[in-house]
């Protein structure tokens, strides 16, 4: 089967040919991902329906296989979850799976999609029923805007991916009449599979020494061209994740990454425990928490902020939540924070930065 590259506005068509037995779609990624598609060669997968680059931002780039079963699989099984078909608005990158299945809910559904900007300026108004997917900054920023805060109560629900969701904006959105359903998957899953915790129908979480896995029709088929690190991850339809979780009163709580436990000074150090505290403090992305090599405590805590913050003002609201390891031991203040193309910190480029020039604010 020959890959197809598509822009943003021709994916509908492009996954209506794909799911009535047409060559599966790439939504064309960014440059740097670009190669890991390898267009110029077959796709051999079976049922193969849609190749979505990762963003790269934790590692080298890699492109995700997703079948037509899977596609409709998560589609049905979302839909069922949220309480039935309806239009939806893509304010996403298409290139990554949370903007792709927003168009292929819709698809899929035989309903409307419609496009908005990512500062949702021109988002669509809410029609009988719709739906919106978006990242937490997106709607951090739209809750300030009192006009699309009213366009987004009328939305059915408003799925929120790509990340923890902070329990104050989850606060905020609740205050503001907004219905949030916090999301968790990933690129493997067909983008989100657990909704506020719960597995949608068909799908089963599974946990091993704290380490997430999750099973069911909407697995992937595999990594394009990299059999190696397929078989590394997907164990027939269950896939092995990077990340950490417990249960918590019925409901799967992430809790991080299996790399964001770092040691510092002999101490294991949290690392998405303690940007939750800092989110807690200072506004979700006030305060950024890296880990950097250090010669002295083998690695430590350090911090990046947009804000006036100091850090003697960090350390003093931090340290008795997380104790002396986990509590930032310099600070740099920077003119603006690095995102990928979807809305995450991009904290792979923050650390890059960390190592060359750049105006530091306090260090200690």
């Amino acid at each position: 089967m020959r890959l197809r590259l598509v822009h943003g506005g021709e994916l509908a068509t492009a996954l209506t040919a794909t799911l009535d037995g047409g060559d599966p779609v790439a939504p064309v990624p960014e440059a740097r991902l670009l190669g890991a598609l390898r267009a110029d060669l077959p796709v051999t997968e079976a049922d193969a329906a849609a190749v979505v680059t990762t963003s790269g931002s934790t590692g080298d780039p890699k492109a995700v296989v997703l079948t037509r079963a899977a596609l409709r699989f998560a589609v049905t099984a979302t839909h069922e979850r949220l309480g039935g078909p309806g239009d939806w608005v893509c304010a996403l990158p298409t290139q990554h799976v949370a903007g792709l299945m927003t168009v292929a809910r819709a698809v899929v559904a035989g309903t409307e999609v419609r496009f908005a900007r990512g500062d949702l300026a021109d988002l669509p108004p809410a029609v009988d029923r719709s739906y919106v997917s978006l990242v937490a900054a997106q709607l951090d920023r739209a809750l300030g805007e009192p006009e699309t805060t009213a366009r987004l109560r009328d939305y059915a629900a408003v799925l929120l991916g790509g990340g923890a969701l902070p329990a104050s904006l989850r606060e905020r959105s609740g205050a503001a009449g907004v219905r949030v359903v916090a999301t968790y998957g990933m690129s493997e899953t067909c983008g989100g599979c657990v909704y506020d915790g719960v597995p949608l129908d068909g799908v089963r979480v599974e946990l091993e020494a704290g380490r997430i896995s999750l099973g069911g029709p909407m697995a992937f088929a595999g990594y394009r061209l990299r059999p190696e690190l397929t078989a590394a991850v997907l164990d027939g339809d269950l896939v092995h994740t990077q990340d950490r979780g417990r249960w918590a009163e019925g409901r799967l709580q992430v809790l991080g990454r299996v790399d964001d436990v770092v040691i510092s000074g002999g101490e294991n150090v949290d690392l998405a425990a303690a940007q939750r505290a800092a989110d807690a403090a200072f506004g979700a992305a006030g305060v950024v928490l890296l880990a950097v090599p250090d010669e002295r405590w083998g690695t430590r805590v350090v911090a990046v902020t947009t804000g006036a913050f100091t850090l003697a003002e960090v350390r003093g609201k931090l340290e008795p939540l997380l104790g002396r390891a986990a509590t930032p031991k310099e600070l740099r203040r920077v003119g603006e924070l690095a995102y990928t193309s979807i809305g995450k910190i991009d904290r792979t480029a923050l650390l890059r930065s960390w190592a060359g020039k750049g105006e530091y604010g306090d260090a200690g």
